[in-house]
C-alpha cells in the first residue's frame, strides 16, 4: 500500500489506541501499561521499510486478543471473535 507519512501516522495512532483500549479493558492493564504495550506492538516503521504497515492487515482487536488469550481465543471465547460495540466506538 502506498500512503503518505501523515496517513501512516494516523493509522498507526488509531491502531495503538485500539490495542491499548483492549489491553486495558480486557487484559487488565493500567492505562500507562496498555499504552506501552501498544507502542511496543505497533512500532514506528520507516518509510523505506518494505513491509511497512503489514501489521495493519488485522485490526488491533485481533492482535490484542491474541496477546491476552492466545491463538484459540475465537474458539475458547467466541464472544470475543468480533470487536465489541465499545471498541467500535473508538473509530
Amino acid at each position: 500500500m502506498t500512503w503518505s507519512e501523515a496517513e501512516y501516522l494516523d493509522c498507526l495512532e488509531a491502531e495503538r489506541r485500539g490495542y491499548a483500549w483492549v489491553m486495558e479493558h480486557h487484559g487488565g492493564l493500567a492505562p500507562k501499561e496498555a499504552e506501552e504495550a501498544a507502542r511496543e506492538w505497533y512500532r514506528y516503521e520507516p518509510a523505506g521499510d518494505p513491509y511497512r504497515g503489514l501489521v495493519f492487515h488485522d485490526e488491533a482487536w485481533h492482535w490484542a486478543m491474541l496477546a491476552i488469550h492466545g491463538d484459540r481465543y475465537t474458539v475458547e471465547h467466541p464472544e470475543l471473535a468480533h470487536p465489541s460495540t465499545a471498541y467500535r466506538a473508538l473509530e
